[in-house]
């Protein structure tokens, strides 16, 4: 089993209808500014155990799991709707930094989520590190007829049950196949990581601790031009980070490219871009001590 080097404590904020649920690393105050990690889709805040153990500086670190995710809980809900993800941040950041400007570090979706909020919000950041936030492919308005009605089946199919997440007969279960989806994870973060991404149901069969609600796709496109405005908006330094296998490239086969990343940062002010080697999607997995030494690197930059 991996040994932590740097032990979290949890608290669980009752807010918007959702007992919110908080990983804290470091000390209750520091002179550093507050540093919020998100999470990514079907993750969870302790994911990022392995970056702080290799962070040199001891600072405040906080890590939500975000609603419907982890050890956040609250009443049922057959979908989810991405703008919440902002307003629960806010209200996060109101309780655990009032008042303040922090550094955000925002994995996959939640790097998407930290590029919209640094957007919407962008007295709050300090400085931002998206981690492989690549966003989605642009939309055409003539695509709203079939996603809506995508969405309206795929609600069908949640109620019928035909959205069930696959349970596992143990932790080793859990942990094999977070090694098959991540080949380059080790077997002993494989099983930290089991203990934190699943819990053992009352029949003894491990869950994932992650609603099937979020496998429906949004009724809402994509919309670029919003995004990009949202993008020029954001008046903190931000920090893209990638990793050298070209996942973008695998999932969209074609219709959403690292060129056409590239060229949507363009559109933030104060951006520059950085590669972990030898690493793919989870690449604060794969590579946490090049995750952590950017990271650090970057927020303590003039």
């Amino acid at each position: 089993m991996y040994q932590v080097l740097k032990p979290s404590r949890s608290s669980t904020l009752p807010m918007r209808h959702l007992n919110y649920h908080v990983r804290h690393w470091g000390p209750d105050t520091s002179p550093l500014p507050t540093l919020v990690l998100l999470h990514g889709w079907m993750d969870v805040g302790a994911s990022y155990q392995f970056t702080v153990d290799a962070l040199q500086h001891e600072r405040r670190i906080i890590a939500p799991d975000w609603r419907g995710f982890g050890l956040t809980t609250g009443a049922p809900v057959d979908h989810y709707v991405f703008a919440d993800y902002l307003a629960d941040l806010d209200l996060l950041l109101d309780h655990y930094a009032p008042g303040e400007a922090i550094d955000l570090v925002g994995h996959s979706m939640g790097g998407n989520v930290a590029m919209m909020y640094a957007g919407v919000r962008p007295e709050r950041i300090r400085r931002l590190v998206n981690l492989e936030g690549f966003g989605l492919p642009a939309t055409r308005p003539d695509q709203a007829p079939k996603r809506y009605a995508q969405w309206i089946d795929e609600i069908k199919q949640l109620h019928s049950g035909d959205m069930a997440l696959k349970s596992y007969d143990s932790q080793e279960g859990v942990a094999r196949r977070l090694m098959k989806t991540n080949p380059r994870l080790s077997e002993d973060k494989a099983q930290w990581l089991a203990g934190h991404w699943a819990q053992p149901n009352t029949q003894g069969q491990w869950e994932i601790l992650g609603d099937p609600a979020h496998k429906i796709t949004s009724a809402q496109l994509y919309r670029l031009d919003e995004a990009m405005a949202l993008y020029k908006n954001i008046t903190a330094p931000v920090l893209a980070v990638e990793a050298s296998d070209d996942s973008l490239g695998q999932w969209w086969k074609g219709r959403y490219t690292l060129e056409e990343y590239h060229q949507r940062l363009t559109h933030v002010r104060n951006c520059r871009t950085a590669v972990v080697h030898d690493a793919a999607h989870m690449l604060h997995h794969d590579q946490p001590a090049q995750v952590a030494r950017l990271i650090e690197e970057f927020l303590e930059q003039a």
